[in-house]
């Protein structure tokens, strides 16, 4: 529902300012209540305006046939009439791309598929509309497997990490080591997109770190990374989401308190046949979360993930999941 009226595009990108700012105002929200300020409820209720746009008799029709899913955004106008753009429009599975300056539509260099996704902040109420866990994953797959997820642009880094959302932390697990390194390699063209500043390299030193080092690297939040690690961070929100690194063992020293944090992978085997995490043990005790927050940095913790080769409850349980900003998981931000 937001505009360009200046800009390239007249009325262009509604979809995907919409979806962006949402978050923004969420992270704005956070901001005012460490700060004390009484604009916290009103950027939190900002945060919602994704919901909006979002219109659940939409389907969308993918190589000639239904794809079996109802619910997308569309554009809305002011007067609350809907207005239609392709679900797989801006998208390579379309062939066609959208920018500023060609081709302005109301996404941005990416999908409605992709950016109904986007809602960092609140997966938990994304995840009930889209008809609960079973549903939310089974579309997941479905945009992963039929080539409308393009692995070469940023929209889609955390849509391969949101299993974690709906109890099944092991797909994430799945799905990066399918992207990693079919797609990001050391090969000439081992990335698959513009790096836009880092965020092809950044994406795949967050999935992938462990003992085989690049390089040390200070990140914003004042750390040296060894690169490659099983840490996922949802940015913006004190949440890092855990899959098992690529490597034995990771360490990361953190410059403002100068403790080392470490990783370990127990049963690693160098062909990836224990993928999944059986169980995970923080400072010696049993951990089932799949997520963990940046104080296991700025602390220096110690996280052993016990592997194998088949899923496994761990990180599963309703309790275990990352935090959203629904009513049924707010206790995560309080």
């Amino acid at each position: 529902m937001h505009q360009d009226y200046l800009g390239f595009g007249t009325n262009s990108r509604s979809i995907s300012r919409t979806v962006e700012y949402a978050y923004n105002d969420f992270c704005l929200s956070t901001l005012a209540r460490g700060l004390g300020k009484d604009t916290t409820t009103k950027y939190l209720a900002r945060s919602g305006n994704w919901q909006n746009l979002y219109k659940a008799d939409q389907r969308s029709i993918v190589n000639g046939s239904d794809s079996g899913f109802a619910g997308f955004l569309q554009p809305r106008y002011l007067k609350g009439t809907w207005g239609f753009q392709d679900p797989i429009l801006c998208g390579a599975i379309s062939n066609t791309f959208c920018s500023l300056t060609s081709n302005p539509s109301e996404t941005f260099e990416s999908t409605v598929w992709e950016y109904l996704f986007y809602v960092p902040h609140d997966v938990a109420s994304l995840i009930d509309l889209l008809g609960g866990a079973d549903d939310f994953v089974r579309r997941l797959n479905y945009f992963h497997d039929s080539g409308i997820a393009e692995i070469g642009n940023e929209p889609v880094f955390l849509t391969v990490f949101m299993y974690h959302y709906a109890g099944r932390p092991a797909l994430s697990a799945e799905r990066s080591h399918y992207y990693i390194p079919r797609f990001f390699n050391a090969t000439p063209g081992g990335l698959p997109g513009n790096d836009d500043s880092g965020a092809m390299g950044s994406f795949n030193a967050f999935s992938m770190m462990g003992e085989c080092i690049y390089a040390r690297v200070l990140t914003a939040r004042g750390i040296y990374v060894n690169l490659r690690q099983g840490l996922f961070p949802n940015a913006g929100q004190n949440v890092y989401l855990i899959t098992p690194p690529f490597f034995e063992a990771v360490s990361i020293t953190s410059r403002q308190t100068n403790k080392t944090a470490s990783i370990r992978n127990l049963n690693f085997d160098k062909t990836y046949t224990n993928l999944y995490i059986q169980s995970a043990l923080l400072n010696g005790k049993p951990y089932t979360k799949n997520w963990i927050g940046h104080e296991f940095f700025t602390q220096g913790w110690t996280l052993e993930l016990s592997l194998g080769a088949k899923e496994s409850d761990w990180g599963t349980a309703e309790g275990d999941r990352p935090p959203s900003m629904s009513a049924s998981q707010v206790r995560c931000y309080e």
